[in-house]
């Protein structure tokens, strides 16, 4: 199977994707077809978690030989359980636990399978070169991609993380990683900083390497093969519903998802292309509201104040696997695609056309939570529903019930409408107005508005996507719950412990007192010198 660049005709087989991370002239790798493979999602739903796992990426990853044994690997005896992510409920909504793999975060599912997708593909392509991963982290990606990749053969990996950018307990988990092939290096500015330095370092140093035997690659979701293992949690958490009776197969779900650099919720899309009954797909931003500014009104501006917030995995403006998103939603068209992401490096702000911008509202919509408003739903979930929450997926629950109110007011417009006896009806321009026509012809000049079933919106369950545990974050947990946290975090963990009950995960309360042995600390600008230097 084919994959072919976001920006040109360059096309790739899916092993050869994997290897390289990203295009040659700086795009993603995107299958153009996905939405014309033939994939059994029922089928699927009747497998355990590791067989779907290997289903979903046979099909999304063809090119590969022996997936069984590869998803195997990754998986087998490295979470807390079989399931990898559980689900729970939760009040009315259900939290799709993506944080049970080996360093506490939902980049675990994707980051124990990348590993292994590379040494399988550079096996089967006879590469011989070395690889370099390079890797930019918000916090989560970091440690996972250090402990999926630290003394595999042939392979080594650095990571680059904003200097006061991520928690402490994210940090230590970076800088006491072992291993002869890692190297970790805090980079004096934001996240997008370090996710530009890594972008670039590809398009200015890929050929200079190449000639002298190294390869380099990505652990990021901008390579396909860290976003293609996340699709599965969504048909997982589907099955889990179908299982306990709360929905029938072929009724819609909607997904929740917080998400700054855009991969979590774009495998959802995904599934969506695969087949699963999707119903709406809802970005949950935190204050830095980019992407919820784009969904609603089609500009991406990227030109705004940064905010570090206590959900720091989110603190992005530049959101790369939107990028893969706005060439399906063009009609794959590598032109917009090309001019956008120009006049987003050079100007920091694009604009898409209306059908473009139509294309993604029919999927997918956008709130944003703040920093009170983050801290509410923590103490919230766990004085109301006994449930531990960290900020990140505090903000996806705020989301969840704007989206809900959202909706239950559409809900309620058409009900209104369907009993005035067709005098009236639901105007919406795919359903955003929500204004009553006074007649059903002004109505059908809305054009799409009528497809748009909020009834079947109301009733479908929510799924929100917790990406991380709460121990990762104590200092935030403890200013939401009204604590005065201890000065080490450590300490904190404790506190969280003796308040909630809820068990510290192993890998973390590991931490304390583990030699610190990644020091480093560069200015952008040295970036590309230092895996020079280290390579």
């Amino acid at each position: 199977m084919y994959y072919q660049s976001t920006r040109s005709d360059e096309k790739v087989l899916s092993t050869n994707a994997v290897l390289n991370g990203i295009a040659s002239d700086g795009g993603l790798y995107v299958n153009p077809d996905i939405a014309k493979i033939s994939f059994d999602w029922k089928n699927a739903l009747k497998l355990r978690t590791i067989d779907m796992a290997a289903s979903i990426l046979k099909t999304l990853l063809p090119d590969f030989e022996n997936m069984d044994a590869l998803v195997e690997a990754a998986y087998k005896g490295k979470f807390e359980t079989d399931e990898l992510t559980p689900l729970v409920k939760a009040g009315d909504d259900y939290i799709l636990e993506l944080f049970r793999g080996p360093t506490s975060a939902f980049k675990d599912v994707a980051l124990s399978m990348l590993p292994q997708l590379i040494t399988g593909a550079k096996k089967q392509t006879g590469l011989k070169d070395k690889i370099v991963i390079l890797t930019a982290t918000s916090g989560d990606t970091g440690k996972a991609a250090l402990e999926g990749f630290h003394d595999v053969d042939g392979v080594s990996i650095i990571v680059f993380y904003p200097y006061g950018g991520v928690s402490e307990v994210q940090k230590a988990q970076m800088v006491t990683q072992e291993g002869a092939n890692v190297k970790v290096c805090a980079v004096r500015g934001n996240f997008d900083d370090c996710q530009r330095g890594v972008k670039k370092a590809f398009s200015d140093l890929t050929e200079r390497l190449k000639n002298n035997g190294v390869v380099l690659s990505s652990a990021n979701s901008i390579n396909i093969g860290r976003l293609a293992p996340q699709v599965t949690y969504y048909f997982t958490a589907y099955r889990d519903l179908v299982n306990s009776g709360r929905i029938n197969v072929g009724d819609i779900v909607n997904y929740v998802v917080p998400t700054g650099n855009f991969g979590d919720i774009l495998a959802g899309y995904y599934a969506k292309m695969l087949g699963l009954p999707v119903g709406r797909l809802v970005c949950a931003s935190n204050i830095n509201n980019v992407l919820t500014d784009f969904i609603n009104t089609g500009v991406y501006d990227k030109n705004r104040p940064f905010h570090k917030t206590q959900s720091p995995s989110m603190d992005i403006l530049v959101s790369s696997n939107l990028e893969r998103l706005l060439f399906m939603a063009s009609g794959n068209s590598t032109e917009k695609v090309r001019a956008w992401m120009k006049d987003l490096s050079g100007k920091g702000v694009f604009s898409v056309d209306k059908d473009t911008l139509s294309s993604i509202q029919d999927t997918f919509c956008s709130w944003y939570c703040d920093k009170e408003q983050t801290e509410k739903e923590i103490k919230k979930y766990l004085d109301e529903r006994h449930y531990l929450i960290d900020p990140h997926t505090a903000v996806g629950c705020y989301v969840a019930e704007k989206f809900k109110e959202y909706v239950n007011e559409k809900a309620k417009l058409c009900e209104e409408s369907e009993l005035n006896n067709n005098t009236g009806a639901l105007c919406g321009n795919s359903g955003k107005c929500g204004n009553i026509c006074g007649t059903a012809e002004k109505a059908a000049d809305c054009g799409k508005c009528a497809k748009t079933d909020f009834k079947a919106l109301k009733d479908a369950p929510c799924v929100i996507l917790s990406t991380a545990s709460p121990y990762k974050f104590p200092t935030a947990i403890l200013n939401a719950l009204g604590k005065t946290p201890d000065a080490d975090e450590f300490a904190q963990m404790r506190q969280i412990k003796e308040l909630t009950g809820v068990p510290i995960p192993k890998n973390l309360d590991s931490l304390k007192g583990k030699e610190v042995l990644h020091k480093d600390v560069i200015d952008f600008a040295e970036l590309e010198d230092y895996i020079l230097k280290n390579i």
